[in-house]
């Protein structure tokens, strides 16, 4: 008897142990926004808190508007699997007020402003709504959007620091909805001409706040789920011959989660990128499967302005298919 029950205790720990280790981030609220943005930023792992070059958006880092060369509007189309969707939009510009030189017949840095406004939004469609005896009553889905607006500043050729207003919107189900209000701080501090150092820390006070109340009566409640803090600091290398970024990044989430995330952005001939990434690799749990990434771009120039193509593939650890993301950017 008790050799059987050495035995049964010996086979149930095998079966703890081989159980994926788990990770507070992946219950939080909020993980629609932390997936990434568009095309670019998630062909190359997200890892663009310090990237300065090329298309950018203030949701990466709230400083980086200011380094926008000309005017960017961009929006990307995402296809995923069971029903979801995730979508992007988002427009970047720099302005530049008073006198563009100084008494040195160089750039006056200090007049250079960035605005970026963004919208993602995602959800599950095809829901099936059944009553308490299984019969089917129709389809239901769901909704959330960030809305976000960034403002950064460059007070010198090397610094430069932004800020984000964050807005969430939440439709859960029939008048079940909730909102949120958050804010991100950024900076960036040019080491050498190709060398960039980007600190960014995302989503303070956000949070969703529920009340079924209304729905449930008596059984209803209220509660609060609050956004994990994100903390990012990382660095981008740009080569020119030939023309390559790299980017690493480190980011941490309430001290919990963990991560490190690679990008790189091969500029193969005039208007035709290659990108490649490796998001989310988690130092604090080896369970967790981190996300690769590839994809291209391709801009063509049309008097002046121009229109272009982006297409990145990414390997979805835990669904049946991979993600596709197609988007099109245009700069006036």
């Amino acid at each position: 008897m008790n050799k059987s029950f050495f035995f049964i205790l010996l086979l149930v720990s095998f079966q703890i142990f081989a159980q994926p280790k788990f990770s507070e981030i992946s219950s939080q609220a909020g993980s629609f926004s932390r997936m990434g943005f568009g095309a670019r930023g998630m062909s190359m792992g997200n890892a663009m808190v310090a990237i300065t070059y090329g298309d950018l958006v203030s949701y990466y880092n709230p400083a980086i508007s200011a380094f926008q060369t000309g005017n960017s509007i961009s929006t990307a189309y995402s296809f995923l699997s069971l029903d979801r969707n995730l979508n992007f939009l988002n427009y970047t510009r720099r302005f530049i007020f008073g006198a563009r030189k100084d008494d040195n017949k160089s750039e006056d840095y200090s007049n250079m402003t960035g605005i970026s406004i963004g919208i993602i939004n995602a959800g599950v469609s095809d829901i099936e709504e059944r009553d308490n005896q299984g019969i089917k009553t129709g389809d239901i889905s769901t909704s959330e959007n960030l809305f976000f607006v960034g403002i950064s500043r460059r007070f010198s050729k090397a610094l430069a620091i932004g800020f984000n207003v964050r807005f969430y919107y939440y439709h859960l189900y029939e008048e079940i909805s909730s909102t949120g209000l958050g804010f991100d701080l950024g900076a960036i501090y040019i080491i050498s001409e190709n060398l960039n150092l980007g600190l960014a820390i995302s989503d303070f006070n956000s949070e969703y706040k529920w009340d079924t109340n209304d729905l449930y009566g008596q059984e209803g409640r209220s509660t609060v789920d609050e956004f994990p803090l994100s903390k990012k600091i990382g660095i981008s290398y740009r080569f020119t011959e030939p023309e390559i970024i790299t980017a690493i990044e480190f980011e941490s989430f309430n001290n919990t989660t963990n991560f490190i995330k690679l990008g790189v952005e091969y500029k193969i001939i005039d208007q035709l990128f290659l990108r490649g990434g490796l998001d989310k690799i988690n130092i604090s749990n080896s369970d967790f499967l981190p996300k690769p990434s590839l994809g291209f771009s391709y801009l063509q120039n049309l008097d002046g302005w121009g229109i272009g193509f982006d297409y990145t593939f990414i390997f979805e650890p835990y669904t049946i298919q991979d993600q596709h993301i197609i988007g099109v950017n245009i700069k006036l």
